[in-house]
């Protein structure tokens, strides 16, 4: 054959190379280091911190959930279907800026299909309007 053969080479390698472990390691310990319990920190015997309460930003506009009898009059002034509006999620902040927001959440009313007014500073009107539909998480379309 030209150039030689590779089989004894492979036959050679079958059974693993041969070399000895380095200086730091040895067969028996593994790579890995043994996991080591960790000292206990202060904040597990220090009892739960109280949820702080909700701050509205000064460059939040304020949020207003509307009642089901405005939110059709709104549709029939916007005239198009609730699908065709911009979308808000439940979990949004600003909607904590209506105090109606947590008295509906509290209560365990439905808050997904109802409708938010948001009044923004506006240079040239004054103010501007926008409507927004509350949906769920991962519900956006």
């Amino acid at each position: 054959m030209v150039g030689g053969s590779n089989e004894p080479v492979r036959a050679r390698r079958a059974a693993g190379p041969n070399i000895p472990p380095g200086p730091r390691r040895s067969p028996e310990e593994p790579l890995t280091p043994s996991a080591r319990p960790r000292a206990r920190s202060s904040r597990a015997s220090a009892p739960p911190r109280p949820p702080r309460p909700f701050v509205a930003h000064h460059l939040a506009p304020p949020h207003e959930i509307l009642s089901e009898a405005e939110s059709g009059k709104v549709l029939q002034e916007v005239a198009t279907p609730v699908e065709r509006l911009p979308k808000i999620l439940v979990s949004d902040p600003g909607l904590q800026t209506d105090p109606k927001y947590t008295a509906l959440k509290e209560s365990g009313e439905r808050l997904v299909g109802r409708l938010v007014r948001i009044r923004r500073p506006s240079a040239t009107a004054g103010e501007s309007i926008a409507y927004r539909v509350i949906v769920l998480p991962g519900r956006e379309e």
